[in-house]
């Protein structure tokens, strides 16, 4: 699994021009899946982003999590974060897994996120996207669960 998480400001995500998902502060997240996933790379996954120190704190050091500050998550679906570009010029996306099983997974690490307290939206899975955000910042970081 591997997400990459920005902070924002404010982000939203529209689908056939009607907001899906919305959020002030927090974390935007794109989210892939690829074939090797489970239930336990979810749970890696999703407590290491619930507890993060990567807001300030009085003295302007990254040293509070997402629930300190009052933030939410959006989430959303991005399985071209699995792209293999090294031939050819179109990328291979064969790394990513199908949505039969990439979509369940996707619901339950946002279902997970909730189990930390978090709130969270979504975008539409499989769906084309719109997503706007206002990074923060920025801080922009990877959590992969093969690096546990």
């Amino acid at each position: 699994m591997r997400v990459v998480l920005q902070r924002s400001k404010n982000a939203s995500v529209t689908v056939d021009d009607q907001i899906t998902g919305a959020i002030d502060k927090g974390y935007v997240l794109l989210v892939g899946i690829t074939h090797s996933d489970t239930i336990e790379d979810i749970q890696y996954v999703a407590k290491k982003i619930a507890d993060l120190r990567i807001w300030e704190d009085e003295e302007g050091k990254m040293n509070r999590a997402i629930h300190e500050v009052g933030g939410s998550i959006l989430s959303v679906s991005q399985f071209t974060l699995y792209a293999d570009t090294k031939k050819g010029k179109r990328p291979s996306f064969i790394e990513a897994a199908r949505p039969e099983q990439a979509e369940p997974l996707w619901h339950a690490f946002n279902k997970e996120l909730t189990t930390h307290g978090l709130h969270v939206e979504t975008g539409i899975f499989g769906a084309m996207m719109d997503v706007a955000l206002v990074n923060d910042g920025p801080v922009t970081i990877i959590v992969e669960s093969k690096a546990k």
